[in-house]
C-alpha cells in the first residue's frame, strides 16, 4: 500500500523508516506538522504483529500530537516513533544507541521522548547521540518532588483533573468517593492515576497484559482485578482506557456501560464515526489528546524553563478546556471529539496564533 494512500496519512509533512543490522532495530518516524514549533512525540517499542499495524499507529499517533500540543496551547508541533520489537526481550543498549543516531539524522524536526516501552533510562541511552530527547532532565515533579524528567506523573495528574471535570459535567458530582472507575492498562500512567483515584476514594476495577502491574495495584490500591475481556463492559461510572488505542469500536461502544469515557491512552476512537455514536448512547467521551496532555505540558517546559508552579497551573487548565469543549457539543449537539478536533485546528492551521 503507498504511504500516500494510507487511511492514515493526513498530509504528514515526513515519514522516515530506518533499519540497523548490527542491532536488529527497525523503525519507523513519522513528523504530522511544524507549523507551531519542532515536532514533539514520544518513542513507543511495541511487538506489533505486523509493519502495517506499526505503521498505522506512528501516523495516527503523530497527527495527534499535532493535536494534543495545539489543543494544550503549545509551541509545538507533531510527531512519533515507533520501535517494533519486544520492549522486555529485544531492546539492547546497543539498538538503543543505533535508535539515538537515527533521530539525530532527522535534525531539530522531531524531539522523542518517553512512551510505551521505553523509560527515561532508555531516552538518555538515546541521548548519547543526539540533543532531540526530551523528559530526561531531572527537575521539581508536580507534587514538588525531585523528578528524573519522566513525563507519567503528569499525564496521570492532568488525566485525573481531566477525569474530574468530566464526572463534574456528566454526573454532576465533585465528590468522587465510591465513584465505580474501570482503568484499562496500569502501567506507568494508568497505576499513577489509579492511586490519584484511590486516594480520592473512588472504587477500582483493572486489567493489564503484565499480572504483575495487575497484581500491584490489588495490593497496593485495594483494586479489584477483572480480565481484558470484561473491563469495557463493566457496570462502572466511568471507563478509564489508559493502555493501546483504538479499543472504542463499533463492537464494544454497544457493551459499555459507563456514562464517562476518561483515560490517558491515545486515539481510542477506532474510526472518527464511533465519536457521534458514544455521543448517540449517552456516553461523554472526553477527547484522549485533550485530557492526556500533562506530560507533554511538562515536557515543553522543560526545554523553554521549568518553573513548577507554572507546569502545574498549566496542567490543571486541562479541566478548563474540556469544560469548553463539554459547553460547546452541548450548545451545537455535536461530538466532543469533533469540537476539539476544530479548536485544535483553528490553532496549528494558523501558526501566528499565541503560544505559551
Amino acid at each position: 500500500m503507498s504511504v500516500f494512500s494510507h487511511p492514515e496519512f493526513d498530509q504528514h509533512e515526513q515519514l522516515n523508516f530506518f533499519s540497523d543490522k548490527a542491532t536488529g532495530l527497525k523503525a519507523i518516524i513519522a513528523v504530522h506538522n511544524t507549523n507551531r514549533g519542532p515536532a514533539l512525540g514520544g518513542c513507543r517499542m511495541w511487538n506489533y504483529a505486523s509493519d502495517e499495524d506499526a505503521l498505522r499507529d506512528v501516523l495516527r499517533l503523530s497527527k495527534g500530537m499535532t493535536y494534543k500540543s495545539a489543543l494544550a496551547n503549545l509551541g509545538l508541533g507533531g510527531g512519533k516513533s515507533v520501535i517494533i520489537g519486544d520492549p522486555r526481550q529485544h531492546k539492547s543498549e546497543a539498538l538503543l544507541e543505533a535508535m539515538g543516531r537515527f533521530l539525530n539524522m532527522m535534525g531539530d524536526r522531531y524531539i522523542a521522548a518517553e512512551d510505551s516501552g521505553t523509560s527515561v533510562a532508555d531516552l538518555t541511552v538515546m541521548g548519547r547521540h543526539t540533543r532531540n530527547v526530551a523528559g530526561i532532565t531531572e527537575r521539581t515533579g508536580i507534587d514538588g518532588q525531585p523528578c528524573n524528567g519522566d513525563p507519567s506523573p503528569a499525564t496521570a495528574y492532568g488525566t485525573f483533573v481531566g477525569l474530574r471535570a468530566a464526572v463534574k459535567h456528566r454526573l454532576g458530582r465533585d465528590d468522587l468517593r465510591g465513584l465505580k472507575v474501570a482503568v484499562q492498562g496500569v502501567g506507568n500512567v494508568g497505576y499513577r492515576l489509579a492511586q490519584h483515584l484511590a486516594a480520592a476514594g473512588a472504587e477500582l476495577y483493572v486489567t493489564d497484559i503484565h499480572q504483575d502491574q495487575v497484581q500491584r495495584a490489588v495490593e497496593q490500591l485495594g483494586a479489584t482485578a477483572v480480565s481484558a475481556e470484561q473491563i469495557l463492559a463493566l457496570d462502572v461510572d466511568v471507563l478509564a482506557p489508559c493502555a493501546l488505542g483504538a479499543i472504542l469500536n463499533d463492537i464494544s461502544i454497544p457493551q459499555i456501560k459507563a456514562r464517562v469515557i476518561a483515560g490517558a491512552s491515545n486515539n481510542q476512537l477506532a474510526a472518527p464515526h464511533h465519536d457521534a455514536m458514544l455521543r448517540q448512547q449517552g456516553i461523554l467521551y472526553t477527547p484522549d489528546y485533550a485530557i492526556n496532555a500533562g506530560g507533554i505540558i511538562d515536557i515543553y517546559y522543560e526545554r523553554v524553563g521549568h518553573d513548577h508552579q507554572r507546569v502545574l497551573a498549566h496542567i490543571e487548565s486541562i479541566g478548563d478546556t474540556l469544560n469548553e469543549i463539554f459547553q460547546r457539543a452541548d450548545a451545537s449537539d455535536r461530538p466532543t471529539g469533533e469540537v476539539a478536533n476544530e479548536l485544535a485546528e483553528e490553532r496549528f492551521l494558523k501558526p501566528e496564533a499565541v503560544v505559551v
